[in-house]
């Protein structure tokens, strides 16, 4: 059957499952949006406040569901508006297929009004980019976008698509072959060396990444500790592959990890590296990092094999098809002495902070308290990030959504909105600081457009929290740009854009607004004031090694 060029890209999404987009129209791209009009039955649009908006909802939703977020723009500053969250999401491995639409052939290359390269701006930040110039190449970009988003590591697709092949027709046959990742095969040597090694060890630790959850690997992790028997740690997009309430777990790894997780790893004589990459936030420094192990990793991109951090043996291919492999081989171990161990540490070196005030980690354990750890929480990038993952205990996958490559300030509340969209059942929380919240705040507008249940928390320091934290520590208190001395009223604003706003200041008015919050069915801002010298610890100095961490009581001895 002929078809315009619009009406073949709303054909090739229903094609692959997609019911949900995000994004904001424009000339451009008008055909699609008049598409999308007619179908609006079978796909439903969200428009968001602004573009950066619309590719963080998209992202959030495919992190929080498993599927393939979608974000439409038009050219130009549409376009540029995606970029932000198009390199979040391939910093992070998520599926993402971006469809921007540009100006027409023949004013291609001639600085046309709102003309932009996105294929060009997009490319180091996406793992694949079409412009397609032909309508007949139109439904086989679209699908091959779909696969190779999926496919392997996941990340983002761009498909750049000039107004004037939208409005074009030409044949189109429907294809039921909807994309469907193969999880490749493993090699038997690797398989076996990596038995070896695991059967050698008498001080294992497991160190588990995102990969393991963007493999929907849960029960396959816990499989593999079950049969380890060791102490696992994690990563921050690593974040509910393992349950954080199980008695081995010690915490995250890195500059903001627990002393617990920094001296296991740095002690250990193997460590299993499930889907992680090594972060310069996690490794600290290189050179010293987990020196007394063999490292064993298993990832699905041979790329990241040696190259922070030199490995021992390796494991490539889909982590849940290795797990799976290991999992059948292996004998059960055990390691009570050196798990003994490690608890020490685990009751010497507990996660603290002062309980006689309103909080950030008071927030996020009350937080976890009342939602019984059963929320997906979404953050925005700094304190109140570090906080959100130390102090909720996350107990599966893809319910800890966060920028954690990129560190997108402004990222959080746009995620929240296609997490609760993607997850209609789960109780959605946005952490936020009041910097990262002045960043994408209008996206409130659209909780309240669409009366989306999100549950909006700022923890509100009136500083850029982070970076004076490291300006107090290395930069002799000398807070440069970081004072946020201003009369925002936030509870104001969000009643101003149809959010329910309130202002809180103690514990007490955070326990009662929190749980009356959870029984509105709206979305509700709540801006909790904390101390300006809030910090978070432990931490590791730059430079530093990772079992060098140390936390306030460390400073005051040294005094």
């Amino acid at each position: 059957m002929q078809l315009t060029g619009a009406q073949i890209v709303i054909e090739c999404l229903k094609e692959q499952g997609v019911d949900t987009v995000f994004g904001y129209p424009g000339g451009a791209i008008l055909n699609l949006y008049d598409e999308l009009y007619k179908n609006q039955d079978s796909i439903k649009h969200y428009l968001t406040s602004h573009e950066q908006g619309a590719a963080h909802a998209a992202d959030g939703y495919a992190r929080a569901t498993g599927k393939t977020g979608v974000v439409f723009a038009t050219s130009g500053p549409g376009a540029t508006n995606l970029v932000t969250g198009i390199a979040t999401a391939y910093m992070d491995s998520i599926p993402l297929v971006a469809i921007t639409c540009n100006v027409g052939v023949g004013l291609l290359g001639k600085d046309s009004f709102q003309e932009i390269d996105i294929t060009g701006i997009t490319l180091p930040i996406t793992k694949h980019n079409y412009i397609v110039k032909d309508v007949k190449d139109l439904a086989s970009a679209i699908r091959k976008a779909f696969a190779i988003a999926r496919k392997g590591r996941p990340g983002p697709v761009l498909v750049d698509i000039p107004k004037d092949v939208t409005a074009e027709k030409t044949e189109f046959t429907a294809s039921e072959n909807k994309m469907v990742s193969e999880p490749g095969t493993v090699c038997d040597s690797q398989i076996a060396t990596a038995i070896k090694m695991i059967h050698k060890a008498k001080r294992p630790m497991i160190f588990v990444g995102g990969g393991a959850v963007l493999a929907n690997a849960g029960a396959e992790v816990q499989a593999f500790v079950d049969k380890v028997q060791a102490p696992v740690c994690d990563t921050l997009m690593g974040k509910g592959a393992f349950n954080g309430a199980d008695p081995l777990y010690t915490g995250m790894l890195g500059m903001h990890g627990t002393k617990t997780a920094n001296y296991g790893v740095s002690e250990c004589d193997l460590l299993v590296v499930i889907g992680a990459r090594f972060s310069d936030r996690v490794t600290g420094n290189a050179k010293k990092f987990a020196k007394n192990a063999k490292i064993l990793q298993i990832d699905v991109d041979e790329v990241e094999i040696n190259k922070n951090v030199l490995v021992t043996g390796q494991v490539i291919g889909d982590v849940k098809a290795v797990l799976q492999r290991l999992n059948e081989k292996l004998e059960p171990a055990n390691h009570d002495e050196w798990i003994a161990h490690i608890m020490e540490y685990k009751e010497k070196y507990p996660l603290t902070y002062n309980e006689e005030v309103l909080t950030g980690p008071f927030i996020i354990e009350e937080i976890y308290r009342q939602t019984e750890g059963e929320a997906v929480i979404t953050t925005e990038v700094g304190q109140n990030q570090m906080w959100a993952a130390q102090f909720y205990k996350y107990k599966e996958p893809r319910t800890f959504l966060t920028s954690g490559g990129l560190g997108t300030m402004g990222y959080g509340l746009g995620a929240s909105l296609g997490a609760k969209l993607g997850r209609p059942d789960k109780i959605v929380i946005n952490i936020a600081g009041d910097g990262c919240f002045r960043m994408n705040m209008n996206e409130l507008a659209t909780a309240g457009r669409y009366n989306i249940p999100i549950i909006q928390v700022v923890i509100n320091n009136h500083v850029l929290g982070m970076v004076r934290q490291w300006q107090t520590l290395f930069y002799d208190k000398r807070y440069s740009a970081t004072v946020l001395e201003d009369n925002v009223n936030f509870a104001k604003l969000a009643e101003a854009l149809g959010v329910k706003g309130v202002t809180i200041t103690s514990k007490e008015e955070f326990k009662t607004a929190f749980a009356e919050a959870l029984t509105l069915g709206k979305p509700v801002l709540l801006d909790c004031q904390i101390d300006a010298d809030e910090k978070v610890w432990p931490m590791v100095a730059p430079g530093a090694a990772i079992d060098e961490a140390f936390d306030e009581g460390d400073l005051n001895a040294q005094k």
